[in-house]
């Protein structure tokens, strides 16, 4: 029997305390059940994961700390889920640890992963990039603009990070495989992004002349995606959402939260105001201003049929407290 025969897959995830990590560990436990999985995050792990090959590390996202992982470890895919999120107030300094990450992080991470010959790198990014603008089309494809930073600096890092991982993926595309994702909003009980906050929060500004439409993906379907994406999804990028939609009062209404009406002109400067109360960034302001709809169809053609288990309704329900 060859080396290769008897080579086990070994997987990295980065950001491996979120959530979404956790429940992607167990998929990987049942599917892959050889893959040796090690995680690394800067936070502590936050819930015991279920998977036996399963190790994790806490670290400090230096150049030092990885080319360290990458020379001890012989990975064979590489999950990057440690984007930092934006669910909170920044301060100057975080901010600047943020940009760390997300660009010089990333970019340390690549450079690695063609160094030590890595097969497959799955990125995950956000439909975030590409902006929430009166004048969005009604579906928005992968080659669309990604204008999420021109009013936003606090997305600015997420945009650069996706830019700068497509240009990677095209460059290399000979020496390595390479998926970058960009879903839409993510909810769940284990997922705490602003979306989800905004849900869960009563008394939050929502506009009474206006009503967005939304999508919504469950943790539990974009973990199944990030898995088949490891086997089933050729180099690219992907949008990932369902085909429902639905509009943020009745989103609200199935989660039985209730908000402040006000005329969009308001919005803004009513926020303000809660923010004290809830911080919340802000750019969500404009993304339940303006309705974002990404189209999820070229991604559905590389996975299993009816990938999505969990219709809207359902998702929605089960954030309730």
């Amino acid at each position: 029997m060859s080396h290769k025969e008897n080579h086990k897959e070994t997987i990295l995830i980065i950001g491996a305390a979120g959530g979404l990590s956790n429940i992607l560990c167990g998929l990987l436990g049942q599917h892959s059940p050889e893959s040796k999985i090690i995680g690394v995050d800067s936070r502590d792990l936050s819930s015991d994961v279920e998977n036996k090959n399963f190790s994790f590390k806490k670290m400090r996202y230096t150049r030092g700390n990885f080319e360290k992982l990458f020379r001890e470890n012989e990975f064979d895919v590489i999950y990057h889920l440690g984007r930092m999120s934006h669910s909170k107030n920044t301060s100057a300094s975080e901010i600047a640890q943020r940009l760390s990450l997300n660009l010089m992080g990333t970019n340390k991470i690549l450079e690695l992963s063609i160094r030590y010959k890595v097969k497959k790198v799955i990125v995950l990014s956000t439909h975030h990039v590409y902006g929430a603008l009166p004048d969005n089309p009604v579906f928005i494809k992968e080659d669309a603009g990604l204008k999420a930073s021109i009013k936003y600096p606090e997305l600015r890092d997420v945009t650069e990070m996706d830019s700068l991982c497509t240009n990677w993926m095209w460059k290399y595309r000979d020496q390595m495989d390479m998926v970058v994702l960009r879903p839409c909003n993510i909810i769940g009980p284990q997922i705490n992004n602003s979306i989800s906050q905004y849900l869960r929060t009563n008394l939050v500004p929502a506009p009474i002349d206006f009503n967005p439409i939304f999508q919504f993906i469950h943790e539990l379907d974009m973990a199944k995606v990030l898995m088949h994406s490891k086997d089933k999804v050729p180099t690219g990028v992907y949008n990932v959402a369902p085909n429902e939609t639905i509009s943020l009062h009745e989103a609200k209404k199935i989660v039985g939260t209730t908000t402040i009406p006000f005329p969009v002109f308001l919005l803004s400067p009513v926020a303000s105001v809660i923010k004290k109360l809830w911080a919340f960034p802000d750019y969500l302001i404009d993304y339940i201003k303006f309705s974002c709809i990404i189209d999820g169809k070229q991604l559905m053609t590389h996975l299993p049929e009816e990938p999505f288990r969990f219709k809207t309704t359902k998702s929605l329900k089960l954030l309730k407290l």
